[in-house]
């Protein structure tokens, strides 16, 4: 609990002395500055989420973290096996530095019915029920995507369903306290996102930056849209600000453990030999964590 509430119950108190505890603050190496430029990406209009649906989510995500700190303190945990849990100041690399952010991580299965073990918030006391209403609905705009995508490469439409999209989908909601000095922290480090496809709903505070052509880069927030990230191509970090809490909902949909990633035989083609490695996704999982979750190393670690 002390490490929750030094990030968060306690984020006031520090920010009011205008002064960063020592663990969270980073070597100026590790934390390069950004482009004076912004990016607005490219907007597609699908409509596979209903705005009311991201209203709802957003909402209640933001009323959990005013919550006081003795209404979430039953579901904090460090243990990482645990599907469902708060957490806070995630050490991502080897040091002491610490991380400007809580989290609150939701598991579902699929179908929602069939999730019946999973231990879930007190409060809100609506959490569960808008939170499955936002995976099933983010869940169906996944699938779509992924089915685009493979009528993009030239593989079959459900290349990406059964196995691939088998394993639980998991929702982070990222949580940034007003931060007393963010030019010196990070809310979240560098990194590629290790499942397959990512829908982000990063709200209408500022904080996301994308590594784009050796500089990073401010994405604009846009009302009722998902940033979306196909697996690691994507690198990114979370920013804080001084002013306003920001927070942020991150859909994760990936295979369970034991199943096989590797290269498409469709396109390998007959004769070719593949590039990258197969391996199980708990493997993958490891190697990724063993490497530091920057794009570069996760993608040199599996090549052939």
């Amino acid at each position: 609990m002390e490490k929750l509430l030094s990030s968060s119950g306690a984020a006031a108190a520090v920010a009011s002395q205008g002064q960063l505890p020592d663990c969270f603050v980073f070597p100026a190496d590790r934390r390069p500055p950004a482009s004076t430029a912004a990016v607005s990406l490219p907007v597609i209009d699908l409509s596979g989420v209903p705005p009311e649906t991201m209203r709802e989510m957003a909402a209640v995500c933001e009323e959990f973290f005013r919550l006081p700190a003795e209404d979430k303190a039953a579901f904090y945990s460090d243990a990482e096996e645990n599907p469902n849990r708060l957490f806070s100041s995630t050490i991502y690399e080897v040091g002491d530095q610490r991380y400007w952010r809580d989290c609150l991580r939701l598991a579902c299965g699929f179908p929602v019915a069939d999730d019946t073990n999973t231990h879930w918030p007190d409060k809100p006391h609506h959490l569960r029920d808008v939170t499955e209403k936002f995976f099933v609905a983010t869940r169906g705009l996944g699938i779509e995507l992924l089915r685009l995508l493979c009528e993009g490469m030239g593989l079959r439409p459900d290349y990406f369903e059964r196995d691939l999209t088998a394993g639980d989908v998991i929702i982070n909601v990222n949580h940034y306290p007003p931060c007393p000095d963010p030019s010196l922290t990070l809310g979240l480090p560098p990194h590629c996102d290790r499942n397959l496809i990512t829908l982000l709903l990063q709200g209408d505070v500022f904080g996301l930056q994308v590594s784009y052509n050796g500089d990073w880069i401010n994405v604009d927030p846009v009302p009722d849209a998902f940033v979306v990230n196909f697996g690691h191509l994507l690198e990114h970090r979370a920013m804080t600000n001084s002013a306003v809490a920001r927070t942020s909902v991150a859909t994760f949909m990936m295979p369970p453990m034991d199943c096989l990633v590797g290269p498409a035989k469709e396109l390998v083609g007959d004769g070719g030999q593949p590039q990258y490695r197969t391996v199980t996704f708990r493997e993958f999982m490891r190697i990724y964590k063993t490497v530091g979750a920057r794009r570069d190393s996760v993608e040199k670690a599996f090549k052939i």
